[in-house]
Formats: C-alpha cells, sequence, structure tokens
C-alpha cells in the first residue's frame, strides 16, 4: 500500500465536457488519484486529484495553465484539506472487486476473502488510482482485448501502461511477452511493482520511454498488438508510428477518448491506412480497436 504524506488536499477545477481530458491530464501531474464527476443537470464536470499540500506546485500550475492555454477554459483551482484516513477509507469504499469482460476480475490489495473463480484475477493497490479497472477507458481495452486474444499476438506493446494494468492483463491471457512502457517513472515503478505482485515479472517488462522516439520501442516491433490508452491528443499525433511499426495483420487497441473525440483519433489512424475493426462505448469513454492490413 503507498504512504501518503499528511497533509493531503483535494484539488479540483469545474469544466465543460470538451475540456475535460486536458484538465484530467494537468491534475494527474501533480495528484497521486484524480477522478471527475459529471453534473447531470448542467452537463459540467467536476474533475478533483488529491496531493501532498504543497507538492509539486510549479508541475501543477504549469500543466493548469498549458490546459488553459489548448481548451480556452480558466477554471477557478478549488483546494479543500483531505484527512488521510478518510480518503483511503473512501478510496477503498469505491473499489469493490470489479468483473470486466468474460475473463477478468479486477481486485484491491486491500479486499480480503477469495478472488472469483474461474477468472484472470489481476490485484492492484487501490490507493493508485490511474489504471484501476473502474475508468471506462480501462474497462474497454480488457473487453477489447478479449476479443484479439484469439490472434494469438506474439509481439505486444503497452504504451502509457501506468499501473501495468493492460499489460498484465495480456500477458496473463496469452502467456506473451509484454513491452511496457510510459514517460513518468513513477508509473515505470508501480508498473513493475504490480507485475511482480501478480506473478507475470518475468513476462512484463517495465521500461521508461517516450512511446515512439524511444529506440527501443522501435526496434522491438513490429508489434502484432498495441494497447494505447493515453489521450486523444497524443494518440493522433503518434497515428503514423503507430502504422509503421504495427505488423501487417497487427491490431491496435486505443483508448483514454471521450466519446465525442473517437472520430478524430479514428480519422488520424483511417489516414496512416488502418482499418476500423470495433469500437466499444463505456459510460462517456470510447475504446477503438484498428487493424492493419495484412497486405500493406
Amino acid at each position: 500500500m503507498a504512504n501518503h504524506p499528511i497533509p493531503l488536499e483535494t484539488v479540483a477545477v469545474s469544466v465543460p465536457e470538451d475540456a475535460l481530458e486536458a484538465f484530467e491530464a494537468a491534475l494527474a501531474t501533480a495528484c497521486e488519484t484524480v477522478g471527475f464527476f459529471r453534473n447531470e443537470d448542467t452537463g459540467i464536470w467536476r474533475v478533483e486529484g488529491v496531493k501532498p499540500v504543497g507538492i509539486k506546485e510549479p508541475e501543477l500550475a504549469a500543466s493548469l495553465a498549458l490546459a488553459a492555454a489548448i481548451t480556452g477554459v480558466s477554471p477557478v483551482l478549488e483546494r479543500a484539506a483531505t484527512e488521510a484516513d478518510g480518503w483511503l477509507a473512501r478510496t477503498y469504499a469505491s473499489f469493490p472487486e470489479q468483473l470486466i469482460g468474460r475473463h477478468f476480475a479486477v481486485r484491491g490489495t486491500h479486499l480480503a476473502g477469495p478472488a472469483t473463480a474461474n477468472r484472470i484475477t489481476l490485484t492492484l493497490d487501490a490507493g493508485l488510482a490511474f489504471g484501476t479497472g473502474e475508468h471506462g477507458s480501462t474497462r474497454g481495452c480488457l473487453v477489447a482485448l478479449e476479443a484479439v486474444a484469439r490472434r494469438r499476438p506474439r509481439r505486444i506493446l503497452d504504451l502509457g501502461t501506468g499501473s501495468g494494468i493492460l499489460a498484465m492483463a495480456a500477458a496473463r491471457l496469452l502467456n506473451r511477452p509484454v513491452l511496457a512502457t510510459d514517460i513518468e517513472p513513477w508509473a515505470v515503478r508501480v508498473a513493475a511493482e504490480n507485475a511482480e505482485l501478480n506473478g507475470v515479472a518475468h513476462l512484463v517488462q517495465a521500461r521508461l520511454a517516450d512511446g515512439w522516439r524511444d529506440p527501443f520501442v522501435r526496434q522491438g516491433g513490429p508489434y502484432d498488438l498495441v494497447l494505447a490508452n493515453i489521450l486523444a491528443r497524443p494518440l493522433c499525433v503518434m497515428a503514423k508510428d503507430l502504422a509503421l511499426n504495427l505488423a501487417p495483420g497487427g491490431t491496435a487497441i486505443l483508448a483514454g477518448l471521450l466519446a465525442n473525440q473517437a472520430r478524430w483519433v479514428l480519422a488520424s489512424h483511417r489516414a496512416q491506412g488502418l482499418r476500423l475493426e470495433r469500437m466499444l462505448p463505456q459510460g462517456p469513454w470510447t475504446t477503438i480497436v484498428m487493424r492493419k492490413p495484412s497486405a500493406f
């Protein structure tokens, strides 16, 4: 379980849906957990993060300024004291065992009792909000992975691995090695720890890398399966590199997309010769499954 310095604070902004992605990413630069909630009456999203008081303030300020510049929205940053014990209790209460698709069960380390039978159980620390399975993007990727598994992909890459949940799921389901990369050192460390906890450290290689810019990542291809649960803008920017490094007949599972961003990402990848195979909505989020033609 992660140890959280005292005191903690909750920081929050209220933004329209078009700005949600940018401000979620902004708060994630400084916060150990980020969540968002929609006001059904107004359609406005409240984005909240929990962080130690006084930590990563320059990073937070810079990220919020960038999000404001990108979206044209400049929300007021709200702050409130957060008791560590109360935050952990609420986090645990909101993270029961989750049954996803036909094969997976995601459980927090705080849960007692036996795991659900006949499921691939992925165990994660509920104190780490990124990639714990409750997010629609993660759930969509896991469901998509089940369908892709029948092709038995051999070379697998998880871009922006976060907690490592998708890399671990692919390793467990396919019994294949997976390269799991992230641009954040703490994410690489957590992914490696989770791989050890789930008994797949011999299959999951967690590595610090800036996506396709990293020579090691490119040398590992071409990939039969690429998992990329990131954000819409970087997915569009990387579309050409993805197409170049995906093997003929290979599959890309793309997520981190609000429903109104899916066509934008879809168009970027179609322009590189990839074909849409499936779209999976999960609440406000959409997962896209693209495939490279065998004769490309």
